[in-house]
């Protein structure tokens, strides 16, 4: 199968680009850029994970940049896609579980209702773009990620140095929820929904087991043998990050109901057992 695959240099791109080339599919990777209609042409499926990274301090520039690349960026895709025959049969697109907001213990579904704040009403609008290509007669299928838990990248490389030095400990209290998946199963998400053509709409991209955040720090501590006791104020966070500590302060308890009712099985949904297998 011809695949293209936007924002394939990144850290779950290049993941997934690595799979799908294993499994002998042709794919045809692009950066942040829009794909052209040369290297649409012929594809079977669109995989567009490209956007401005949302962890960085949220100035009015960096929201405009965070939004446009994924809003606009998007339309541009759907755009093109409309210009070629024939066209591609789905449109796997990345989202966030960012669309639920702040939501404490509240146990959240593909069904469940939008939540408030910027990175919420970025994701909703980013949805609803992804959206227009359903008119073009393509499968959409919406990928809500959540914390993507993988070596090399992403938010776990973050962590490792100051728990590595015995400087890790909860956030803001660490009563509020995460919902994270392990690179492999985020793949292997990924793969599923372009391959599957029963799949459609919105799908949560996590493990089955989301933790709160006092216990996913204790697991990765006890996992690097290392102690995780310096707490860190949100008040800290705030004056760190600005806006965006709403992301490492926010709960979001989410469960792959989608995921699950279409069969999609879980290498790891054990945090203990995802962070041995990666560290």
């Amino acid at each position: 199968m011809r695949i293209t695959l936007t924002g394939a240099s990144g850290f779950l791109g290049s993941a997934i680009r690595a799979a799908l080339e294993a499994e002998n599919h042709e794919v045809r990777a692009t950066g942040r850029q829009t794909p052209s209609e040369t290297s649409l042409a012929g594809s079977a499926a669109v995989i567009h994970l490209a956007g401005e990274p949302v962890a960085q301090r949220w100035t009015a520039a960096a929201k405009e940049r965070i939004r446009s690349s994924r809003v606009d960026g998007t339309r541009r895709l759907v755009e093109a896609l409309s210009t070629v025959s024939p066209r591609p049969e789905a449109l796997v697109c990345a989202a966030a579980i960012g669309y639920y907001g702040d939501r404490r213990d509240e146990v959240l579904t593909e069904d469940s209702a939008r939540g408030e704040g910027f990175l919420a009403e970025t994701c909703a609008a980013w949805e609803q773009t992804a959206d227009l290509a359903l008119s073009l007669g393509i499968r959409v299928v919406r990928l809500r990620f959540g914390v993507v838990l993988g070596s090399g990248g992403g938010a776990l490389s973050k962590m490792l140095l100051p728990f590595r030095l015995g400087l890790g400990g909860p956030l803001a209290g660490g009563a509020q929820w995460m919902s994270w998946i392990h690179i492999d199963d985020a793949v292997r998400m990924a793969c599923w929904a372009v391959s599957n053509s029963q799949v459609r709409g919105a799908v949560n991209a996590v493990a089955p087991t989301p933790v709160r955040n006092a216990e996913f720090t204790r697991v990765l501590a006890e996992t690097l043998r290392r102690p995780a006791i310096l707490p860190v104020p949100s008040l800290s966070l705030r004056l760190l990050y600005g806006e965006m500590s709403s992301i490492l302060t926010g709960s979001q308890r989410v469960l792959p109901e989608a995921a699950q009712r279409g069969g999609l099985t879980f290498g790891h949904s054990d945090l203990a057992e995802a962070l041995r297998a990666l560290l």
